[in-house]
């Protein structure tokens, strides 16, 4: 039992479970920002398109409600709002990530000198030139 609790300790304090927690609160957050700029600044405009007509309110009516039976429909209306959601976020996502890469390999190139390279690529890189110069002189011994 105390290796699970520690286990556990491990799993919570290390980051795993802080990072994860970061993501959710990032991506609950930014949730709203895309669902407001779906209904307050795509849907309008898309909305003056088909004369005024919301899209949440289009549904196709399989059967009418009555006092009795409630009304049976196919909201298709927020099927396609629900489609301009996901696209809007995952091309969001994509051009961050693009971003995001872009920066990385210039981070990661020990030669580029107009961002600052992490400690950990610096070091195998000069690992990697020390090696490169121990072969050219042990290549050199050899054909003497």
């Amino acid at each position: 039992m105390k290796s699970f609790v520690q286990e556990f300790k491990n799993f919570a304090v290390k980051g795993n479970m802080i990072d994860m927690a970061v993501g959710i609160i990032i991506g609950t957050a930014f949730n709203n920002v895309v669902n407001t700029l779906v209904k307050k600044v795509v849907m309008p405009p898309l909305s003056l398109l088909t004369d005024d007509v919301n899209l949440v309110d289009k549904r196709y009516v399989l059967r009418e409600g009555t006092e009795e039976v409630a009304e049976v429909a196919i909201g298709y209306g927020e099927l396609l709002e629900v489609l301009v959601d996901f696209i809007i976020i995952a091309l969001t996502i994509f051009v961050v990530i693009k971003f995001i890469n872009r920066f990385k390999k210039k981070a990661e190139d020990p030669k580029n000198k107009t961002v600052e390279t992490p400690k950990n690529i610096e070091l195998l890189s000069n690992i990697e030139r020390l090696l490169e110069e121990q072969n050219t002189v042990l290549k050199n011994k050899s054909t003497k």
